[in-house]
């Protein structure tokens, strides 16, 4: 059994600024190269996250017929913990102008994307940016006769069969994005994309070439960080060690019941060893000896073994341990901050810059497309992207904060819902509060005005009868 060692996914550079009908072949073929090993790494550890790992191919030399081959799939227990704390709840998109007009916009805009089911795709992307380091989005315009009640729609690519090309010069800006699939005849069609063209090449021809409005590349690229390592591939020794471990253990144990029975000086033929396994006994000469060849696996220290491994494999990834702790009286942030949780927040948070750097392209097209298709007026710069998995941790400390903000005439109202932390987003929470404070005052003085009203009218009554 031989560990594979990775370093991560390689970014494909082209020293061309623009891709062209003249330089796409050379450029393609240059890339692809390239990616054939990225793609090779991807398949390897995506087999590895659903149970294919090394341990199944290992051979044993000496009693081969005991060969235990034991997965503790520890891979798919870090792809998930990952995906599910980072992408636990959906995205939102909020508004960062203050502007009653822009909210209006960004909220069409997170209708449409739920209605492409978003908050699922995302989570996809997160599975393989966590599994292999990197993953690759489509947004495109609906064709005008499958319209629907997004003007868009948005595809998770698979990154075995999807790259981008990336320019090598100041900003490695992106100029060129390629899906492809390979038919049952064996040849590949590419789909190409640049800032203004589609290219689509079978083999080493160009069958169609035609522009697009699109302004941009519509394949965007999803890094998990700027090595694109994925998640467990830092620690594949290690995971690799852990299987071993547990397969010889098992090896151990079933040795031990299958011990090897020594006849030292004894003649024994095969009625005899019937007889011996019918009876459970044996006769013997004085000289002669007969024992179990018996060597059994100290469970223990293996046990300390596996132990600081698996626990080296959590600090190294960034998760909790599962130690539970020394006090069951910590509540709101002591527990987040006990057992590597702080760990796991401050992994999450550098995997979030990461998804907005890229979150922010897609942005731009879709932006460009609900401008030109549905009227709208959005900007980029209007919109913040919130992930919301903590949002409702610790509410009552956040309710308390907010409430001791407001009771300070020195603090304006806005600013205590922008940094009490309660709300996704702080501006349409203070608009709409606002609004139903300003409610309730005109209610309570139109209670006023009729109260004071119904007592005049009984006052002049009551001086009538006089």
């Amino acid at each position: 059994m031989e560990t594979r060692t990775m370093f991560g996914r390689r970014v494909i550079y082209t020293d061309e600024s623009e891709i062209t009908r003249k330089n796409i072949l050379k450029v393609l073929n240059k890339a692809f190269a390239d990616h054939s090993v990225n793609k090779n790494e991807i398949q390897y550890l995506y087999d590895y996250y659903r149970g294919k790992q090394p341990i199944l191919g290992r051979k044993k030399e000496i009693r081969p017929e005991i060969n235990n081959k034991l997965v503790e799939n520890r891979a798919s227990e870090i792809v998930s913990f990952k995906v599910g704390y980072l992408m636990g709840e959906p995205l939102q998109y909020v508004n960062r102008s203050g502007d009653e007009k822009v909210t209006e916009e960004i909220n069409r805009l997170n209708e449409f994307v739920f209605a492409e089911d978003k908050a699922a795709k995302d989570k996809e992307l997160a599975d393989w940016f966590t599994i292999c380091g990197t993953s690759y989005r489509m947004i495109l315009p609906n064709p005008i006769a499958e319209e629907d009640e997004s003007p868009f729609e948005i595809y998770t690519l698979d990154p075995r069969e999807t790259f981008v090309v990336y320019h090598n010069g100041l900003g490695n800006k992106p100029v060129m994005g390629v899906k492809y699939i390979i038919r049952e005849d064996g040849s590949i069609v590419y789909s190409v994309y640049t800032n203004k063209k589609y290219f689509e090449i079978v083999g080493d021809k160009i069958v169609e070439e035609k522009s697009h409005a699109l302004g941009s590349i519509p394949i965007i690229e999803y890094p998990a960080n700027l090595a694109r390592l994925g998640s467990f591939e830092i620690v594949l020794p290690l995971l690799d060690a852990i299987n071993e471990i547990g397969s010889n253990r098992l090896d151990g144990v079933e040795q031990f019941v299958q011990a090897l029975l020594m006849f030292k000086g004894v003649d024994v033929t095969a009625e005899d060893f019937d007889a011996l396994r019918e009876k459970g006994g044996i006769k013997v000469p004085l000289e002669g000896d007969v024992k179990y060849l018996v060597q059994e696996l100290n469970q223990t220290q293996t046990q300390t073994l596996v132990d600081y491994m698996y626990q080296t494999v959590l600090t190294i990834c960034g998760m909790p341990n599962r130690n539970g702790g020394r006090s069951t009286s910590d509540t709101g942030s002591a527990v987040i901050m006990r057992d590597g949780w702080s760990a796991a927040e401050a992994r999450a948070k550098d995997t979030e810059l990461m998804f907005k750097m890229s979150e922010k392209q897609f942005l731009k097209l879709a932006i460009k497309i609900v401008n030109d298709l549905r009227g709208m007026k959005l900007k980029l710069s209007d919109i913040d992207i919130r992930f919301t998995r903590r949002n409702y941790e610790n509410i009552q400390e956040k309710a308390q904060v907010l409430l001791m903000m407001l009771s300070n005439d020195k603090i304006h109202p806005q600013l205590a819902f922008e940094h009490c932390g309660l709300f996704i987003d702080p501006e349409i929470a203070y608009t709409k509060s606002k609004k139903y404070a300003e409610e309730k005052e005109q209610e309570i003085e139109k209670t006023l005005e009729e109260f004071s009203k119904s007592e005049v009218d009984k006052n002049k009554r009551l001086l009538s009868h006089v």
